[in-house]
């Protein structure tokens, strides 16, 4: 499930067998401090997470010229022109949320979780979870120029 997760996340297996050792290590790390209780959403929670944190991290390093042609990165795997453009897209989107917000996007839209899984996951109500889906489409509209494609 982590590393399912951390490849559809990261588009690499290379990189999601490194995420998902983090992930472990980071549970590890943390042990004294958890409960049985809810394991499978901690795990998913954590992986999205650090999934996050890995995409930030190279998008700073390209930002500052340590990963020069990185973005040449996303041609790779015969990825299509409409498949990078959407990347891209979503990329311009989500920069902007917090990290809560993007990974109740992700496990709504990518993963196809409904309300209810993700409000367990990530510790709120079902109408927090809709109220934050909501924000988020109106906020994704505005970008795209007014469009109703969201």
């Amino acid at each position: 499930m982590v590393f399912r997760r951390c490849r559809q996340m990261l588009g690499s297996e290379d990189d999601a067998l490194d995420a998902v050792q983090d992930v472990f290590v980071k549970l590890l790390r943390a042990e004294k401090n958890l409960h049985g209780r809810f394991l499978s959403s901690l795990l998913y929670t954590v992986a999205t997470n650090i999934c996050l944190n890995r995409i930030r991290g190279k998008k700073r390093r390209r930002e500052l010229g340590v990963e020069d042609f990185e973005a040449l990165s996303l041609f790779q795997h015969d990825a299509g022109y409409g498949e990078v453009e959407a990347r891209l897209m979503i990329d311009s989107i989500l920069k902007n949320e917090s990290e809560l917000t993007r990974t109740i996007c992700f496990m709504y839209h990518a993963d196809g979780m409904t309300l209810k899984e993700i409000g367990e996951a990530v510790g709120m109500s079902i109408s927090g979870v809709r109220k934050r889906l909501t924000g988020f489409r109106a906020r994704a509209r505005i970008q795209l120029d007014g469009s109703d494609v969201v």
